[in-house]
């Protein structure tokens, strides 16, 4: 239960709010690449509350400014790309990835107005089909070198999807093992050689076992929360039968995303990123251990749920969510359909747009959830404060000794402790990874 002096503390994400001062230090997600393909490559977007737009100029360089024009205010999303950059429609003033004015074309030839005018513009990159940018002051942290961004092209994908509910009660679904065996409970088991591409259908690592039959049958986890320089690992564990264990390692990365199992060979890194105080994407890269990401299945198995342009859920609150009395008595938990964000973005929103928490009574599975609070809390004062002792504001260097982190699904049939299974078959997928494995022999090169 939280004051909602201090609820407000941790949600609201504005320019002059605490969190969102601290959210500002960290480079957030703001487009799939694919949304700027095409012959228009321009995009406005919303970020914690701001309005931008997104463009490729006409060399491709990739750029992001400050939505209303300098000039009178217009919208800039609207604009053209030529010249160097951005052109707005009202009075045809230019701009290129800098923000600096190229030309104020309706002013006398001589005239040096341009030569003052400057767009606020924000550092972008491009990262494993995944458009970042960073809207605060100074040089931006490094990206850590985790599996998403380190693994080829060709084995990661990228997709997205809106919650109409605030950030953070989105975010602590991912911290939350326990859930899974109740919102996500499926009453029978799929084949699992047809479950590619679909979060748990599959079977867990080391067995032939549907994960969906573990979590229906063994919904009482032993739930472990350690502190890492990334943020929290949590580790799950199910008692099964001959003195087996089922074993689930998920993590949380400092300060919105989480990286949980989707399958043996696949893990799943999902921020979730706000629009304002109200709404959020969740922003997801699927990265596979194995074979290459077959990229149009898992976007056509996905864009059965999401409509575009806005990767708006096509079951949401104004159709309930797609739900069917007769699904929920003989086949889902929730009758709303097997797509589990389904799932998920019903548990958020019907929280509230933004959760009422002096309400809540947190349990002993929610001690995830409670951690991270405390570490956000901290966080914000030390932003507050000017301090740097805030997680994962990290030098290069820094960034090159993060790597993973372990995401585990899986089953321990040899009464290993549990964190040597797990460590046991992080470090096995990765051997038998093309990728992977060469990264751990440049690791091992680099200790020798």
């Amino acid at each position: 239960m939280l004051s909602k002096e201090r609820n407000d503390l941790i949600t609201r994400v504005g320019p002059e709010a605490p969190a969102g001062k601290l959210l500002r230090r960290y480079w957030q997600p703001v487009a799939l690449v694919d949304e700027l393909e095409g012959k228009r490559p321009v995009r406005a977007v919303k970020l914690m509350g701001q309005d931008f737009v997104l463009f490729r100029d006409e060399n491709g360089n990739l750029g992001m400014l400050d939505r209303d024009c300098p000039h009178r205010g217009a919208d800039l999303s609207k604009g053209r790309i030529e010249g160097g950059g951005l052109r707005c429609l009202f009075h045809g003033w230019a701009f290129n990835i800098k923000g600096d004015c190229l030309e104020t074309p309706a002013e006398p030839e001589s005239s040096k107005l341009s030569t003052h005018i400057r767009q606020g513009a924000y550092p972008v990159v491009e990262r494993s089909g995944i458009i970042f940018a960073y809207l605060g002051e100074g040089e931006p942290p490094a990206f850590p070198e985790f599996d998403c961004f380190v693994a080829p092209d060709s084995h990661v994908f990228a997709f997205k999807g809106l919650f109409e509910c605030n950030w953070l009660q989105a975010l602590e679904v991912g911290m939350d093992p326990a859930h899974a065996s109740f919102l996500h409970r499926f009453f029978e088991d799929e084949d699992t050689s047809g479950s590619y591409g679909k979060q748990f259908r599959g079977a867990s690592a080391d067995s032939e076992l549907p994960i969906t039959k573990v979590l229906r049958e063994y919904d009482r986890p032993e739930i472990s929360v350690d502190t890492t320089d990334y943020g929290l690992r949590l580790t799950a564990l199910r008692k099964l039968p001959e003195e087996q264990t089922h074993v689930r390692v998920t993590n949380v990365v400092f300060p919105q995303a989480f990286v949980i199992p989707m399958s043996a060979e696949m893990t799943i890194t999902q921020w979730h990123v706000p629009v304002d105080d109200y709404n959020n994407y969740w922003y997801a890269i699927f990265t596979s251990f194995t074979g290459p990401v077959n990229k149009q299945q898992m976007r056509d198995q996905r864009l059965e749920l999401y409509e575009l342009p806005d990767y708006i859920s096509r079951r949401n609150k104004s159709n309930n969510y797609g739900y069917n009395v007769d699904e929920q008595l003989a086949e889902t938990y929730t009758g709303m359909g097997s797509d589990i964000n389904v799932h998920d973005q019903w548990a958020c929103e019907s929280l509230g747009v933004i959760q009422d928490r002096t309400r809540e009574n947190l349990g002993s599975t929610d001690k995830g959830i409670a951690m991270f609070r405390r570490m956000l809390v901290q966080a914000i004062e030390s932003t507050l404060a000017g301090k740097s002792d805030v997680p994962m504001l990290i030098s290069s260097e820094q960034a090159s000794a993060l790597n993973g982190p372990p995401a585990i699904d899986g089953i321990n049939k040899d009464r290993l402790e549990p964190t040597a299974y797990w460590k046991e078959a992080d470090l096995l997928r990765r051997s038998q990874s093309d990728w992977a494995s060469a990264r751990l022999a440049k690791e091992a090169e680099a200790k020798a």
